[in-house]
C-alpha cells in the first residue's frame, strides 16, 4: 500500500471525504490517505497527525517522496491538538483505531463547542461507543457501511454536526445498517451469531445452562437473529 494504492479499508474512508475538503488525518499512518486525496485533487490541504516521533517521519518521507510539502503538514501531537484555528479544517478522519480510543480523541478535541462540518470514522471495535458519542454530542449520523477487508470487518462512519435520537438497537447495529442489511453487514453478524452459538453449545455440555454468562450469551444471540 502506498499513496497512489490504498487499501481497500482506506479507500473507502477516501470516498466519504468531500470535496475541497481541509481535512485532518488522526494517526495518520505514513499519510497515504491525506496524500492520496490531494493528488487526486479531492482536497486543498491536510494535516497527518501522529502522537510518536516514529511515525511522523513515516509521513514525512512520504510527504517529501509525493511532493506535497506546504499542502501536506505533519505534526507531532495527541489528538486534535495537531489542529490550530488558522488551518481552517473543515473535515477531520480518525481510522483504524479501538473505538473507546476513537471516542476519546473526540471528546478532548471537542472543548469550546468546536464542531467539524464532517467527520469520517472508522472504529475497529467498539462501534456503538463512537455512535452513542456522536448522538450525545449533536453530530447526526448521516451515512455508515461496512466492508471486509484483508480479513477482518470494518464500519466507516460519517456524520455531521445535527441532532438524532437513535434507538439502542439502532446505536448497536447502525440504523443505515439495518435499513440496508447489505450481505457484508449480515456475513458478519452471521459470524458473531456462530460465535456466540458456540459459546452456548460449549456452557450447554459443560451443564452451565443456567449459569449468567450463558443467559448473556443467548439474549446476545436472540437479538441478533432478530435483526438479521
Amino acid at each position: 500500500m502506498d499513496a497512489i494504492n490504498l487499501s481497500n479499508r482506506l479507500a473507502r474512508v477516501a470516498d466519504f471525504v468531500p470535496m475541497g475538503a481541509r481535512l485532518v488525518d488522526i494517526g495518520s499512518d505514513h499519510a497515504y490517505l491525506p496524500a492520496h486525496l490531494l493528488l487526486n485533487q479531492k482536497i486543498t490541504f491536510a494535516i497527518a497527525g501522529e502522537v510518536a516521533q516514529g511515525p511522523l517521519q513515516n509521513a514525512q518521507n512520504e510527504i517529501e517522496k509525493a511532493e506535497l510539502t506546504g499542502r501536506l503538514e505533519p505534526r507531532l501531537g495527541d489528538g486534535f491538538a495537531v489542529v490550530e484555528p488558522v488551518d481552517q479544517i473543515d473535515t477531520a478522519v480518525i481510522a483504524g483505531m479501538g473505538g473507546q480510543l476513537i471516542q476519546k480523541i473526540l471528546e478532548q478535541g471537542h472543548h469550546d463547542h468546536i464542531q467539524y462540518d464532517n467527520l469520517i470514522l472508522q472504529p475497529n471495535t467498539d462501534v456503538s461507543t463512537v455512535r452513542t458519542w456522536l448522538q450525545v454530542h449533536h453530530y447526526a449520523l448521516i451515512n455508515e457501511t461496512m466492508l471486509f477487508d484483508d480479513g477482518h470487518y470494518y464500519e466507516i462512519l460519517v456524520a455531521k454536526p445535527g441532532e438524532t435520537n437513535f434507538t439502542q438497537q439502532q446505536l448497536t447495529f447502525g440504523p443505515f445498517n439495518l435499513q440496508n442489511k447489505d450481505a457484508v453487514w449480515i456475513a458478519k453478524w452471521q459470524a458473531e451469531l456462530d460465535r456466540l452459538q458456540q459459546l452456548l453449545d460449549t456452557l450447554t455440555k459443560a451443564d452451565q445452562s443456567d449459569s449468567i454468562a450463558y443467559q448473556n450469551y443467548q439474549k446476545q444471540a436472540q437479538t441478533i437473529q432478530e435483526v438479521i
